[in-house]
Order: structure tokens, then sequence, then C-alpha cells
């Protein structure tokens, strides 16, 4: 995927990993392109999810999905900023907004969460369904990076559609990032962002759905998943749902094509993680030294004159 002339490399003030991934998500970049046509998903009878298609001009183009992180959607600024460089250089690029998210909120009973892999194998077959006969590629970022992986892994599942996957600093241990987030002090400065984001789509879904079961107000993802992920999603408990979704536990069975990019430092991935886990032969494992959580700003210019090297190398990766 990557050769040491594109290796990543920070300005030594950029190397602390909570800079990257802070700096990473506040500096946007250019996120400009044409409006988009929506896509509402059926997953079932009370949850649609909402899905936005930048057409290539070429009807034999591949097709590259992106699925967004936690407390995240469709205008994130990474997920806007890398659909716009993979359509100018004519790729047709679909942006998923999980369960409830985005344009969605409100279109669902329920929320997602780091196990959905159902919602996202359906939305797969939806985009196939209207490109036949054209590869799809899926990129999935942070907790839907986990999706991702988890989804390719599972044993019912070997016929995804999928003909090659990346996923972008995956939580793969779904119980230590919840715990990073919701017991250090760090941890909490990132889980308070994405509270406020998660009790936003709460608030849509009760609006549409007064009869839904939601949770006591809970102040941390932990205590969120446990009251309310968990449970919702048929799970005894938090760390049964953690058990059960974490991606760690999927690695050894994927026989697509996968790419996995994950700084050492990212603060919500273990760094000794994936030397721990059995994974398949399938998997390329790209884990640079620095970068924090999809942060990536580097010293060196791209090729393309800007300094996001994530970017760079996922735009590169569905090029290859």
């Amino acid at each position: 995927m990557t050769s040491n002339h594109y290796s990543f490399e920070p300005k030594v003030l950029l190397r602390n990993k909570y800079t990257q991934t802070i700096l990473g998500a506040i500096v946007s970049g250019n996120t400009d392109f044409p409006e988009c046509k929506l896509h509402k998903v059926f997953i079932d009878h009370n949850a649609k999810l909402v899905l936005f298609e930048l057409p290539s001009n070429n009807p034999e183009a591949t097709v590259v999905l992106l699925a967004h992180g936690m407390g995240g959607c469709s205008e994130a600024s990474y997920m806007r900023r890398i659909a716009r460089k993979l359509w100018i250089r004519g790729f047709t690029v679909f942006m998923m907004n999980q369960l409830g998210s985005g344009l969605g909120m409100g279109l669902s009973d329920r929320l997602w969460n780091g196990g959905s892999s159902d919602d996202l194998g359906k939305t797969v077959n939806y985009i196939a369904k209207i490109h036949p006969n054209t590869a799809i590629d899926v990129v999935g970022f942070s907790l839907s990076g986990n999706i991702l992986l988890k989804l390719l892994g599972e044993k019912n599942k070997k016929n995804t559609g999928i003909r090659r996957a990346i996923a972008v600093n995956p939580p793969i241990d779904l119980k230590m990032a919840s715990y990073f987030l919701s017991k250090t002090n760090w941890g909490r400065v990132f889980n308070n962002y994405y509270m406020r984001e998660i009790n936003l789509q709460v608030e849509a879904m009760v609006e549409c759905f007064p009869d839904v079961f939601i949770a006591p107000n809970k102040s941390t993802i932990l205590e969120f998943d446990e009251a309310y992920t968990a449970p919702v999603a048929g799970y005894k408990n938090s760390d049964d749902y953690y058990s059960a979704c974490s991606a760690k536990n999927y690695l050894e069975d994927i026989v697509v094509p996968t790419t996995i990019l994950c700084a050492q430092d990212d603060p919500f991935v273990e760094p000794t993680i994936f030397k721990s886990v059995r994974m398949s032969s399938s998997i390329e494992l790209n884990t640079p030294a620095y970068g924090g959580h999809m942060g990536y700003l580097s010293k060196k210019p791209t090729p393309w004159g800007d300094y996001r090297w994530m970017d760079f190398m996922v735009v590169d990766w569905v090029k290859s």
C-alpha cells in the first residue's frame, strides 16, 4: 500500500498523538463538491439510513463507499474531503450515514453501534443493485472500520459484494477503546464530544419514535453502552457487546483483500493489539509510528500539495 517515499513523518511539534488527533479533526481542508444524489436504504420496517452518491461520468468506474466514525456523518470533514479527492479522480463515491446519523436522524427507532455489520452489508447490497457488475471498495473510518472488519470476518458472510476494504484506525478492541474514552483524563475530552453528538441523535430518535426504549442520561460511552447499546442490540451487558462486536475476534477469517491503517500512537487503539491477535494472510497492516487517531498531518506535502497523508493513502489505495 505504501512506499518509503510516502511513509508518514510529522513535524516534530506534531508528534504528540493528541495534537494529531485534535488538529486532524478541526482543520477541515477543501470539502467542496457538487450536490449529491440522496438515497434511503431500508434496513427494516422502523429503520432507514441515508446514503449520498457522487456519480462518476464513467459508468464503469470503481464504486467507493465511505463509512464514518462515531459521532460523525457524511458531513464530517474527512468524509467530504476524501470523497472530493476520489470523485475528481473519476470514481463514483457513496457516503454512508449510519443509522440515526446525519440526515438520517429520526429515520430509525434505534442507533447504530460498533457491531452494525448487517447495516453495512445491506448498504453494500443496495449499491450493488444500482451499480451491477461494478467493483465496490469500502473504506471504514474508526468505529465503522471495526464494523467493516467484523462484516468481512463473519463466517456466514463470505460473499459480501466487497472487492477490497481498508479500515482506517479501527478500534478493534471495543472494551479498551470505551475504557480509554470513559475512564482517562484525555479520553474524557473526546468522550464529551461524542456524547454530545449521541445525545442529539437520541433526541431526534425519540421525537420521531416516542415509544422507543432510551437510557437515562449518561455521561460516558461506557455508561451509554451498558444502559442502551447492549440491551437494544440484544446483548446481556456492555462486556457481552464488546466481546461479540470487537473486530479482533474476526480478523482470522477475512478472505477479502483488506488493509488496516492505524498509527502506533492511536490513543483509542492499544499499540500491541495487532501483534496479539490472529490475523488472516489477506490483511495488509500499515502502522506508522505517529498519526494519532485519524490525524496524519505530515511534515512534507503530499503530491497533491496538501499535508493530508491519510487522504493520500486512502485514494492511492483505491487507485492501486
